[in-house]
């Protein structure tokens, strides 16, 4: 490791980003490495830019893989080099909006007929009935089930921060079926709250995410669905349909670990029900309204 991998390794750490930013940080400041083949403390803001222009021109790199660079060229120039830079050195790509792909009720249902064993099905029916992210599921721990106060408790999810999820009793009892045939197949006989509840093939690890979307697929193909599914698919279902259920935007937010309300009320715009249910005030034009009632004058 060279020594400024090594101190942008550490800078990362202080300011305690994730082990997933520190990864691509790390990977696209050796992108612009090698494209120079020389250090990125030797080259100056102009040669930045045109390896920048070079991702979007001659790679052809989508706009959040741009902006994820520029994100990792600004912490290793400005905090771990030290160097001054305008404000709008590095431009942002702007990123086209789109709205989240969401399975109806009955496409849940066919999805979850073709997922091929118990353990992944209990794992992606987690991710859907409690609405959790690919990473909050592998990781969830035996003792995060609770199921007096039917809770689920998620440790330092995104953004670092603890929340509890819903445990619905249908949930419930997937997870308890789940760890009986584990008991059965001689698995484990004693469980302990720091076990994980999805473990993975090799020992002491839990459930390999790239595995779980891999399943994910293959129960989507399989189920005959032409959407493009993955385990935030469940997520986002799982947020739609309490929508359209009737449930409190501002709960879906808790729920979901969400920063801003703005994040969450996306979900409005891919649910037909809600959409269809608004009154549109162009049938309200003619109706006549209650006028405030007025009290007695005083004498």
């Amino acid at each position: 490791m060279t020594p400024l991998r090594q101190r942008m390794t550490e800078d990362m750490q202080l300011r305690n980003l994730s082990a997933g930013t520190q990864r691509a940080y790390l990977h696209y400041i050796t992108g612009l490495a090698r494209f120079y083949q020389t250090s990125p403390e030797h080259l100056n803001l102009e040669e930045i830019r045109e390896y920048q222009l070079y991702m979007i021109n001659e790679r052809q790199y989508s706009p959040e893989s741009v902006n994820h660079f520029v994100a990792a060229a600004k912490f290793l120039y400005n905090v771990t080099l030290e160097t001054p830079w305008p404000e709008d050195a590095l431009p942002r790509c702007r990123v086209p909006y789109k709205l989240p792909v969401v399975l109806s009720t009955a496409e849940v249902q066919e999805f979850f007929h073709h997922v091929c064993t118990i353990r992944y099905r209990a794992a992606l029916m987690t991710a859907y009935g409690a609405g959790l992210r690919v990473s909050e599921v592998v990781s969830l721990q035996v003792g995060d089930i609770d199921s007096q106060r039917k809770l689920i408790r998620i440790r330092q999810g995104k953004g670092k921060k603890d929340r509890y999820a819903m445990l619905s009793p249908r949930l419930l009892e997937v997870l308890r079926c789940w760890w009986r045939s584990r008991s059965h197949a001689g698995q484990r006989q004693k469980a302990s709250p720091e076990d994980w509840l999805f473990p993975g093939w090799r020992k002491n690890r839990h459930m390999n995410t790239a595995s779980l979307q891999a399943v994910c697929r293959e129960a989507a193909r399989a189920a005959g669905l032409t959407k493009r599914v993955t385990v935030h698919t469940l997520r986002h279902s799982f947020s739609t349909h309490l929508l359209e259920s009737g449930a409190d935007i501002h709960v879906i937010q808790v729920l979901l670990g969400h920063s801003r309300i703005e994040t969450t009320t996306r979900y409005a715009q891919v649910s037909p029900q809600v959409v269809a249910a608004t009154v549109s005030p162009l049938d309200n034009l003619g109706r006549k309204t209650r006028r405030p009632s007025q009290g007695k004058r005083r004498s």
